[in-house]
């Protein structure tokens, strides 16, 4: 059987983008988008519940989320699940879930350095090449 890893998200991000390079240069940004889920409970009762979800884009595409991109903006993202795990340096496994986005869609308008009048500009398409996996060496905290 085949194995398909395949996600598509709405949200909004709860923190500014972090942008990195590593040491080949390449750049790579962080950021968490909280997606939220409205439900009805047994006894007729709405919900909501928040999921957050770390995500993290590769290249030109990461640039452009860091430029783009704050705190509260939404976006579409689409990519593929992907479990990390690494050892802190007081020597616990540690590991997250994280979404490995190959394409961002701005939603809404605005920049986030010049006010919200000016349209978005849709980011490029991650040209893959992103590494399969990467260390980071922030040791104890969760790598994002």
């Amino acid at each position: 059987m085949a194995n398909y890893n395949r996600v598509i998200l709405a949200g909004n991000l709860t923190k500014d983008p972090e942008l990195r390079h590593i040491p080949s240069g390449q750049p790579v940004v962080h950021f968490t988008v909280a997606v939220n889920r409205n439900f009805m409970t047994q006894t007729g009762e709405k919900k909501e519940e928040v999921s957050f979800i770390p995500v993290v884009v590769w290249g030109k595409q990461a640039e452009s989320c860091n430029k783009y991109l704050s705190k509260g903006r939404p976006v579409l993202l689409e990519g593929r699940i992907q479990q990390r795990s690494w050892v802190a340096t007081s020597g616990e496994k540690r590991s997250v879930l994280e979404i490995i986005a190959d394409r961002v869609q701005f939603l809404g308008s605005g920049r986030k350095d010049e006010g919200y009048g000016d349209e978005y500009p849709e980011a490029s398409k991650s040209e893959g090449g992103y590494p399969s996996s990467y260390e980071d060496d922030k040791g104890d905290d969760v790598p994002f």
